[in-house]
């Protein structure tokens, strides 16, 4: 079962570099991040001619997520599911060949100490309880742009960015909090070493080339599945392509 992760930055700007990866790499599962489309203007047809049944959280021109698959999705369900953040279109779950599959886009944060810092360690903590009320003992996978770099190898040069958003002690508690559920980041199983990014800004010249990224993009999983992760990737090429995001994909597969 290969699945896979996308920051989009926009479903309909992205388009043509989606439905060239669908039809070269076949994913059984694609989650898609910052859709920025609501549900009726995200490009469906497109997609379902590939032969995908899709979940949807939408809404127009921030946030939004999808959930593509090529088996039916079951028992969909958007957001947190209570009147605590109720507009903000960041998580969509949905059960695919038995497995719980939870696709998200973490809030940025902005600036440390700023009113979206706040959010984002709000959001943070309320995803946490959202995890831990996941029946214990069923397999789960979470995925998604975390807007987390974890470790001083997930970012090019983590002492020049330690302390600020997306590579900060604040979120690093928070993470560790939420994986203590029992999730497991497959990619660390099988690459142990720095220089592996998801995530370039455009505003750095020749970014992807010069090595200046941040791994932010992850997929967690838990044990049982861990154990049968046979791999993860980064798709690096796919980043270089014409009119990219400035995301790339990752790729796991599951021996199932």
């Amino acid at each position: 079962m290969q699945i896979a992760t996308y920051n989009a930055a926009g479903s309909r700007a992205r388009l043509p570099r989606i439905l060239d990866w669908l039809e070269e790499n076949q994913p059984d599962v694609l989650a898609i991040q910052e859709t920025k489309a609501e549900n009726d203007k995200f490009p469906l047809a497109d997609i379902q001619s590939l032969g995908y049944h899709v979940a949807l959280n939408g809404q127009k021109a921030w946030n939004g997520v999808a959930l593509l698959s090529k088996t039916p999705i079951e028992d969909q369900r958007n957001g947190f599911g209570d009147p605590e953040m109720p507009e903000d279109a960041r998580i969509v779950s949905g059960v695919i060949q038995g497995i719980r599959i939870v696709n998200t886009y973490v809030p940025n944060g902005n600036t440390v100490g700023s009113e979206k810092w706040d959010y984002k360690m709000k959001w943070l903590e309320r995803f946490r309880d959202y995890i831990f009320d996941q029946p214990k003992g069923e397999p789960m996978i979470w995925l998604g742009d975390i807007n987390i770099a974890p470790q001083p190898h997930d970012v090019y040069d983590s002492a020049k960015v330690l302390g600020g958003v997306g590579h900060h002690p604040d979120e690093f508690s928070r993470l560790s909090k939420i994986v203590e559920y029992g999730l497991i980041d497959v990619f660390r199983l099988h690459e142990f070493g720095g220089g592996h990014f998801s995530y370039w800004e455009f505003t750095v010249p020749q970014a992807v080339q010069r090595g200046i990224g941040w791994r932010i993009d992850h997929i967690y999983a838990t044990e049982a599945l861990a154990e049968v992760c046979s791999s993860c990737r980064i798709d690096v090429p796919a980043r270089l392509m014409e009119k990219p995001s400035d995301h790339t994909f990752v790729v796991a597969e599951f021996d199932l």
